[in-house]
């Protein structure tokens, strides 16, 4: 199975209230990291390789989950100064082996069979930006596609109600910033995927089940629930037993 990217760099300001002085992923949830919930999926899944792409306070990180957790290998990809969600993970995507890599944000816990994922990206070659049904798109800005499921639209503010929003989980070949690479700080989103949805076919895969972002007090308070609810069974995908 690919590699993953975990951007694990958030200063979760919006959290400060509840979590002091702690990276967004480390935020306490049953007596863990919040990270460490999605690393465990990860693994549930097959995943072998992880790349941590770290900011503020990543040293919390790497002493909390060292080299190996849980047979999963860390590898940690470490911005000197702010990078957006782009610049880190075109760093990090340096430090990917497999041919392409899974790309999750770590304040995000989406239930998605990143096997189909990648079968998906592999029949088509294009790269894949899984998306979620919610009842109201208002915070997060709705995805637009059309009857194939390519996505036409990005994040836009088209006022509240029903439609797709970004799960915060990619698929994209390790070449896939490429060109970005020297360019400092950007925003993955508005700054490469949005422009870049001109000329780059970007398919979408719908993910249902499990699904919460952190980034504000009241969800995070209902995190723990949300994460503790029965997960989907992944036919096929057993995790390996090899250790780091």
């Amino acid at each position: 199975m690919l590699d993953a990217v975990i951007l694990a760099g958030g200063l979760g300001t919006r959290l400060r209230s509840v979590v002091s002085e702690l990276p967004k992923a480390m935020a306490p949830l049953g007596g863990k990291p919040f990270l460490e919930w999605v690393l465990r999926d990860l693994r549930r899944q097959g995943v072998q390789r992880v790349v941590l792409a770290t900011g503020y306070k990543s040293s919390s990180i790497r002493s909390h989950f060292g080299a190996c957790f849980e047979n999963l290998q860390l590898v940690y990809s470490e911005e000197q100064a702010p990078l957006g969600t782009g610049g880190a993970l075109c760093a990090a995507l340096d430090r990917v082996q497999t041919d392409a890599a899974f790309v999750l944000n770590g304040d995000t816990f989406l239930d998605v069979d990143l096997a189909a994922v990648e079968a998906r990206w592999r029949s088509s070659g294009n790269p894949v930006i899984v998306v979620r049904e919610v009842a109201d798109t208002q915070r997060y800005g709705c995805v637009v596609l059309d009857e194939h499921h390519v996505i036409r639209g990005f994040g836009e503010k088209t006022g509240s109600g029903p439609g797709y929003i970004s799960g915060g989980c990619y698929c994209f070949p390790r070449d896939m910033l490429a060109a970005w690479r020297g360019r400092g700080a950007f925003s993955l989103e508005s700054d490469f995927i949005v422009p870049a949805l001109q000329a780059t076919r970007f398919e979408a895969w719908v993910a249902q089940g499990r699904f919460i972002d952190i980034g504000v007090p009241d969800d995070y308070a209902r995190a723990l629930d949300v994460i503790q609810a029965p997960a989907p069974v992944t036919p096929g995908h057993t995790p390996g037993a090899a250790p780091c």
